[in-house]
């Protein structure tokens, strides 16, 4: 990436951030003899009070801002409309910093029930929730989103097996009331479990384009998750469909994704954003199915903007050894032409090095907003992808990967003797819960589970004599039982997965014996470092012999990562 190019994102990274929270809601574009072009204000007076409202998104991507500041400046001056039910299957808010998401309706009275799958970025909710002040329901995102699938074809509810056995199972957990406050909106039924929601009465997405008859188009989007679901089941139900787009094009622009006359507001606002910092009139076609850009030059343009933004956690050389021993574990289990999907966190640093080694040309990757091929966007452009071959709607995402699935990357917060994983709640009240969003779709699909992260919390790691050492101890990550169940590692052993945890001090596998460490990093010494530190119950080789992690994992040199056929 040249200075040019870093010069020019470093200002409209500046301009975007010195311009984030304003906005116009008087703004008003209208089309002689088609009503369904009106102000943002105008479609907030559609909304009735006590509506279930469905919004889409994922990370910064697809966010409909000038809809949620005209919902809030509505209800502010007038107290309509008042009693909203939110239904946010993917995590989009502005984790209490980033104006101009959903949690501009974080404001008592106005909404009084969130659904979603992952709750942690919705920080203005999760307070009133703490106050009292909102019910707060939690559903898996893959399972939420195909629930409201099955509501635009005229269902009430999704029986699957996914949650069997974690916290979302009303015979293990608590079901779908994050603070027990409010109805279950899960029951067991023959096996499984059956999941229901409230049926939507308003729809609200952001859609790139329309027409002056009111068709919308979705060409050079990032992503277009479940707006055309969410749509099909408020319409099935009686309800509205407000679509806010950022472009005004001629008829035939492209495929209709929407026909006018499934739409009742178009909202046209030029501000509309494609992705965090970029508009729909500009937007940015690396991460659209139009990029000419090459892969490795897109991702560097992405980690530039994510350090301007501070949103890269700096990683060490030991990092790098844990990314290190990942790829080289899931390399060893995974042929050409896999299906894979990467979580956030250290599973970013192992896709950085398995795109390092080439091996991306030998599988798809994807995320879980329907982003196919090319390489999953990082930080601020999670939901997005770098040069992806196709976008489909994130329903299809998680039926594909249902029939489909070959391994997933992802972290944790805690693990336990029976290899349980602990990723959505962080500490108590609603303002610490983190939810699954899809991790427990994604972790019931995948043929290949493999879990990235740290051995404690808050501990310092060294590299030593071609070694690692504890040079700051924490409290242990793997412990006897954890908080709350995100996977449960009998059901996997049931369903025949294939189960792996990385971490500074070597390599665990799931087996019918427990958590068996079969790989141990060089100068880390199992009983003192591993045996003797944690209250899980770990399993080693019927020899008691742990084979070390090569050299070439800990210095980089000499590692070849290849897939066979």
């Amino acid at each position: 990436m040249n200075l040019f190019t870093k010069a020019k994102l470093t200002y409209d990274f500046i301009k975007w951030r010195l311009t984030w929270d304003r906005r116009n809601t008087h703004y008003r574009f209208t089309v002689p003899g088609n009503g369904r072009f009106m102000g943002p204000r105008d479609a907030v007076k559609l909304i009735p009070d006590g509506a279930v409202v469905g919004l889409t998104g994922l990370g910064a991507n697809m966010r409909a801002s000038i809809m949620y500041w005209a919902i809030r400046e509505v209800f502010e001056e007038t107290g309509h409309p008042r009693g909203l039910t939110l239904l946010c299957p993917g995590g989009f808010g502005g984790r209490g910093r980033v104006p101009g998401t959903p949690e501009e309706l974080g404001v008592e009275g106005l909404c009084t029930r969130l659904f979603t799958g992952h709750t942690e970025t919705f920080k203005s909710l999760l307070r009133l929730a703490d106050k009292g002040k909102l019910e707060l329901q939690c559903i898996p995102q893959g399972t939420f989103i195909l629930l409201l699938a099955a509501m635009a074809e005229g269902e009430d509810a999704f029986v699957t097996e996914t949650g069997t056995g974690t916290v979302i199972d009303p015979r293990v957990g608590r079901g779908t009331p994050v603070l027990n406050v409010g109805p279950q909106y899960v029951h067991a039924e023959n096996g499984g479990l059956r999941y229901t929601c409230p049926k939507l009465d308003v729809a609200v997405f952001n859609a790139p384009a329309a027409d002056r008859k009111g068709n919308l188009y979705v060409k050079r989007a990032a992503m277009i998750g479940e707006s055309r679901e969410m749509a099909k089941a408020a319409k099935r139900n009686g309800g509205l469909v407000i679509a806010n787009v950022g472009k005004i094009v001629d008829e035939g622009y492209d495929e209709i994704f929407l026909p006018a006359e499934e739409v009742d507001a178009i909202v046209y606002y030029p501000k509309t954003e494609q992705t965090g910092s970029k508009y729909h009139r500009r937007p940015l076609k690396m991460l659209t199915t139009e990029s000419n850009l090459r892969l490795d030059e897109g991702l560097a343009r992405v980690r530039f903007v994510n350090r301007l933004v501070g949103v890269t956690p700096k990683r060490s050389e030991v990092d790098a050894v844990v990314a290190r021993l990942a790829a080289t574990v899931f390399a060893e289990h995974l042929r050409k032409g896999a299906l894979v999907n990467f979580g956030v966190g250290m599973p970013e640093e192992v896709s950085r090095l398995l795109f390092d080694s080439g091996l991306f040309i030998d599988m798809t990757g994807f995320t879980e907003s329907g982003v196919f091929g090319g390489v999953a966007a990082p930080g601020i452009f999670f939901g997005a992808g770098i040069n992806p071959t196709e976008i489909v709607s994130s329903a299809e995402t998680f039926r594909r990967m249902y029939r489909h699935l070959d391994a997933t990357v992802l972290g944790f917060l805690q693990v336990d003797s029976d290899g349980n994983v602990n990723v959505s709640k962080r500490g108590e009240g609603a303002i610490n819960y983190v939810g699954p969003g899809g991790f427990i779709d994604i972790t019931t699909c995948a043929q290949h589970v493999f879990f990235v992260g740290a051995w404690m919390a808050n501990a310092r790691f060294g590299l030593a004599n071609g070694g690692i050492r504890v040079e700051q101890p924490g409290p242990v990550k793997f412990i006897e039982r954890v908080d709350e169940i995100t996977f449960n590692g009998r059901e996997a052993l049931k369903r025949g997965q294939k189960v792996f945890y990385i971490t500074q001090v070597g390599a665990f596998r799931l087996t019918d014996r427990g958590m068996e460490l079969f790989r141990v990093m060089p100068g880390i010494d199992v009983r003192r470092d591993v045996l003797d530190v944690t209250p899980m119950k770990v399993a080693l080789p019927e020899d008691d012999r742990v084979p070390v992690v090569d050299a070439s994992v800990i210095t980089g040199r000499g590692l070849r990562l290849s897939l066979p056929a």
